[in-house]
C-alpha cells in the first residue's frame, strides 16, 4: 500500500568569514557534498562542479540526488558561501549533511534557515 504522505525537509544556509583557499577549493567542496549525502543516507544519482573565475568568481557544486538535491555556491572574495539542502523521504536527514559541509568548511559565524516542505493528504 502506498503512503499518502511526502516527507520534504530544506535545510539552508549562509557561512561567513570562510576561509579563501578552502572557498576556491573544487575538489575538496565536491568530496565534501558527497561525503554529506552519505551521512544524510541519500543517494546521489548525478555530481556537478564547476570553477568560476573572476571578481565575483568561486565555486558551485550541485548533486542531484535520488531524493531532491544538495548545492554550495562560494564567492572566493567575499569569503561567503551557501547551502541548500533539500531532501524527501523518512529515512533522508539533511541536518547530518548541514552539519558535515559547516565541519569542513568552517565558517566563522554562519544562518541556517528550514522548511518543512512536507505534504499530507
Amino acid at each position: 500500500m502506498e503512503s499518502d504522505v511526502v516527507v520534504g525537509k530544506h535545510v539552508y544556509a549562509n557561512l561567513y568569514d570562510i576561509d579563501e583557499h578552502i572557498a576556491d577549493d573544487e575538489e575538496l567542496l565536491k568530496k565534501t557534498v558527497i561525503e554529506a549525502a552519505k551521512l544524510a543516507n541519500a543517494k546521489i544519482h548525478e555530481i556537478k562542479s564547476w570553477k568560476i573565475s573572476g571578481k565575483k568568481g568561486g565555486v558551485s557544486v550541485i548533486a542531484l540526488i535520488v531524493e531532491s538535491h544538495i548545492a554550495i555556491h562560494t564567492w572566493t572574495q567575499y569569503r561567503y558561501a551557501t547551502v541548500d539542502i533539500y531532501t524527501c523521504g523518512e529515512k533522508t536527514d539533511p541536518w547530518k549533511a548541514l552539519e558535515h559541509i559547516i565541519k569542513v568548511i568552517k565558517p566563522k559565524h554562519y544562518s541556517v534557515y528550514y522548511a518543512d516542505r512536507s505534504m499530507i493528504k
